[in-house]
């Protein structure tokens, strides 16, 4: 069922129709004006709206306009004394669809449904130009013992709502691994929401992950949704979570325990539908003992823990990686696919890859860019370090 917003002037028509839906077991909200409705299509997690066109103040053509600059939400339009002309603008706005007061419990029914579909169908649509553009870039490459053990763990938790504590070295692959899976996951078409905790200042993480009410602060000069409610429904990935802030850390543990959340300078719980997956490159038990991260967080985290072995321990896939990334960084330059010699690779292999993944596709990014049409041994010796001589 969904959850139904009506703003209309008239108390009669809020009423009836509010019975009409919640016949029909929809979660329904009113409001009485514009501004009334355009504050809880802001708070709440909606999935369609009836508006009204003629309304004091502000009417509906401007509560559609101002609701099109920060959402999608499908509007229907209502109205008693609407002429084929105002239905046509209201459609060009963006509106989905226009009934005529009074109104006909059928007609209603199909648009409800017609609506909502359309809905699905767009998300879908999205999550499809997501997927194809990411198709090559989210493939976990290798054939290692610790790699086939990562790909099976991935195949069983995705399917479930099971949070996930990624480990690993820097630049061994863990957004990656949390892509994968969200898109193996039933929450594939919904939003995939990524947050570098590291690069989020102290005194904003609160604000970026819950959101802030208008002048809550300063700097709050409007209202603003959190990533934990943008990611409703869908997956939130917490990078770097080993940097997170105590005070962001006991309200991550409260959205976890409860799910809910409350803005910054806001009083009401918002409820959330989110799995969250969060990865570090720290000893989390090691900042536990130093105080530096909360053991309740962390177990709430880690229901099932995922390491990712570095690169140095999975030497063997460096073959498959090196030409995995010749074709993929080839077809972005534009030019045939380079070859590289057996002797190269085994000249990548024999180097300290400190920093994993992400240092060896750079290094065969330059060799592609600096060597002739086939990559060599000497090559890699000479190219290997960006530091060159």
């Amino acid at each position: 069922m969904a959850n139904i917003l009506i703003i209309d002037d008239e108390a009669g028509i809020r009423r009836s129709l509010k019975e009409i839906l919640e016949f029909e077991n929809h979660t329904v909200f009113t409001a009485e004006n514009g501004k009334e409705g355009l504050s809880l299509l802001a708070k709440e997690n909606l999935d369609l709206c009836f508006c009204d066109i003629k309304m004091q103040g502000m009417d509906g053509l401007e509560v559609l306009t101002q609701a099109r600059q920060d959402s999608d939400i499908p509007f229907i339009m209502i109205s008693g004394h609407g002429t084929i002309e105002t239905a046509v603008e209201a459609l060009q706005i963006g509106a989905v669809d226009f009934i005529e007061k009074p109104f006909d419990l059928n007609r209603v029914m199909v648009a409800i449904k017609n609506a909502l579909k359309l809905k699905k169908l767009e998300k879908k649509e999205k999550e499809l130009k997501r997927r194809i553009k990411k198709k090559t870039s989210t493939q976990i490459i290798g054939e290692s013992k610790g790699i086939k053990e990562v790909k099976a763990l991935i195949e069983k938790v995705a399917p479930t709502d099971a949070r996930v504590l990624i480990t690993g070295e820097n630049g061994t692959g863990k957004e990656l691994v949390a892509r994968q899976i969200h898109e193996l996951s039933t929450r594939a078409a919904e939003p995939f929401i990524e947050v570098n905790c590291a690069a989020i200042p102290s005194e904003l993480i609160e604000s970026e992950l819950f959101g802030h009410e208008k002048g809550s602060f300063t700097s709050a000069i409007k209202q603003k949704k959190g990533l934990f409610e943008l990611a409703h429904g869908g997956t939130i990935f917490l990078d770097e979570i080993g940097d997170m802030a105590l005070s962001a850390q006991a309200k991550v543990l409260r959205a976890l325990q409860e799910n809910k959340i409350t803005r910054v300078g806001g009083d009401k719980d918002i409820k959330i539908n989110v799995r969250v997956i969060a990865a570090t490159n720290k000893d989390l038990r090691e900042e536990i003992n130093k105080g530096g991260f909360r053991e309740d967080l962390f177990h709430r985290l880690a229901v099932i823990l995922m390491h990712i072995p570095s690169l140095n321990d999975r030497k063997d896939d460096i073959g498959l990686l090196s030409n995995f990334f010749l074709d993929q960084i080839c077809a972005d330059y534009g030019m045939p696919k380079k070859a590289i010699s057996k002797d190269a690779i085994k000249s990548l292999e024999d180097l300290n890859w400190t920093g994993n993944i992400r240092e060896l596709r750079n290094t065969i990014e330059r060799l592609i860019i600096l060597s002739d049409s086939e990559i060599s041994a000497q090559d890699v010796s000479k190219y290997q370090n960006p530091q060159l001589n």
